[in-house]
């Protein structure tokens, strides 16, 4: 069995979790969401962000809008909606759980 391919199938499922994360401390554009998923070694190319992004803002969960850059073209920040923030909070709710349901099973009953 590949552990690696194991991680980036974990990684995959928490993805939309991490970039509502990320968005819920400030708006940012993909490339900033990039670089903090990087950071975090949840790696991560524009190919697979685009299509999660595009699916939140469909699903109303992220809205974006067109800021000038000092450098280069206009960037697209995106915005966590009212709908967004709850859903984040029904998300880390079901973490949490989550997370204490594994561990039951690590230690035992």
């Amino acid at each position: 069995m590949n552990i690696d391919n194991i991680k980036a199938q974990m990684r995959k499922g928490i993805l939309e979790y991490c970039i509502l994360s990320i968005l819920s401390r400030n708006d940012a554009y993909a490339s900033e969401i990039i670089g903090e998923l990087k950071e975090a070694e949840m790696i991560v190319v524009e190919g697979t962000l685009y299509p999660l992004l595009t699916r939140q803002k469909n699903q109303g969960l992220l809205s974006y809008r067109w800021e000038e850059s000092p450098q280069g073209p206009p960037r697209k920040y995106y915005t966590l909606t009212d709908a967004g923030r709850k859903f984040l909070g029904e998300i880390d709710q079901a973490w949490m759980e989550f997370v204490a349901q594994i561990e039951h099973i690590r230690k035992g009953a």
